[in-house]
C-alpha cells in the first residue's frame, strides 16, 4: 500500500527519476512550455509551482532572503539558467497571482503507446 507516500515513480530508479526531473523542470523554465505524457507533467507541475512561490517570496522579503531563495532554487535545478531566468522573468509576471501558474492542456494520444500526452504551460 502507498499510504502518505509522495510523488511518482514514473518507472524509473531514483537516480533516473532526479534526473528526469531536473531536465523536465529547467526545459519547461527555458522554453515555458512543455509536451509531454500526463504523468511526468503532473509529477514535475507542483514542483515547478512551489518554484514560482519561493521566487516570488524571495523577490518581495528582499536581498539576504532573495540569495537564500536563489541558493535554495539552485540546489533544485543545478542549471545557473534556469534560476536566473526564473528569478528575472518568470516570477515577476506572477506577483500579485496568488497560485495556480500552470495549466495542463490535453492533446490526445501517442500512436506508439498510446500515452497520453499534454502540453503543460504557463498560465497568461
Amino acid at each position: 500500500m502507498r499510504h502518505q507516500i509522495s510523488g511518482k515513480k514514473l518507472g524509473r530508479s531514483t537516480g533516473q527519476r532526479n534526473s528526469l526531473r531536473r531536465t523536465l523542470i529547467n526545459q519547461f523554465l527555458e522554453h515555458e512550455r512543455i509536451r509531454t505524457t500526463r504523468a511526468k507533467a503532473q509529477a514535475i507541475r507542483g514542483e515547478v509551482e512551489k518554484l514560482v512561490t519561493l521566487a516570488k517570496i524571495g523577490i518581495a522579503a528582499g536581498d539576504q532572503k532573495m540569495v537564500h531563495a536563489r541558493r535554495v532554487a539552485a540546489s533544485r535545478l543545478a542549471n545557473a539558467d534556469s534560476v536566473k531566468r526564473l528569478f528575472d522573468t518568470i516570477a515577476p509576471r506572477y506577483e500579485k497571482t496568488a497560485g495556480g501558474y500552470t495549466r495542463i492542456l490535453r492533446l490526445g494520444t501517442r500512436k506508439g503507446d498510446a500515452a497520453e500526452i499534454v502540453l503543460l504551460e504557463f498560465v497568461e
